[in-house]
């Protein structure tokens, strides 16, 4: 039975995965970091390595990034986890990790890329336990702000997580909420 789950494939994908953690902890050099997170986050988007990149906590790598004054980095930690938020088990540890919090933070992002992120990572983190936290009133907010963007990657997704995410009561009360006001709770919308 221990062979079936082993092979050279396997043993070879873990190491190389180990080593560019390695190689992310032990590095001074910036670029290095962006290189090696920027690979991380794309090996994140493929589902054979989501179990390695868990086992080798790159999960809490990723949210680690998203309170760092580099611009790259929080935009590949973002990239990241939307990458595996996707996977049960990676978003189990994202919202035990109080990644919620650390994901709103990003959708207020310059970048868009990383706010595209934010918003499609929310969105694979709604469960029937956590649907109450990420349709509270600032998110929504937010994301009616978004749905009025210019940018249409911006407009359609945040239309998407209003659709898919909240009822129509809860658009309505934040939409009630918002008249009058120019931003929603704090959250601003990225420059486009």
């Amino acid at each position: 039975m221990m062979k079936r789950n082993f092979s050279p494939e396997t043993s070879d994908r873990l190491e190389y995965l180990q080593a560019l953690v390695t190689e992310f902890q032990d590095t001074d050099s910036e670029e290095a970091k962006e290189q090696v997170l920027a690979n991380l986050a794309n090996f994140a988007y493929d589902p054979k390595n989501t179990e390695y990149l868990r086992q080798l906590q790159v999960t809490d790598l990723f949210l680690d990034m998203l309170t760092e004054k580099n611009e790259n980095f929080i935009e590949f930690g973002m990239g990241g986890l939307c990458n595996l938020s996707m996977d049960p088990d990676c978003r189990d540890l994202i919202l035990d990790s109080d990644g919620i919090s650390l994901i709103t933070n990003c959708l207020s992002n310059q970048r868009e890329e990383t706010v595209l992120s934010a918003v499609t990572t929310l969105m694979n983190l709604v469960t029937p336990a956590s649907r109450s936290q990420l349709t509270e009133p600032g998110i929504l907010q937010c994301m009616l702000r978004f749905s009025l963007a210019e940018s249409p990657r911006l407009h359609n997704l945040a239309a998407v997580f209003l659709q898919d995410c909240c009822t129509e009561d809860q658009v309505r009360q934040a939409q009630q909420q918002m008249q009058g006001q120019q931003m929603a709770v704090g959250i601003p919308l990225p420059k486009d």
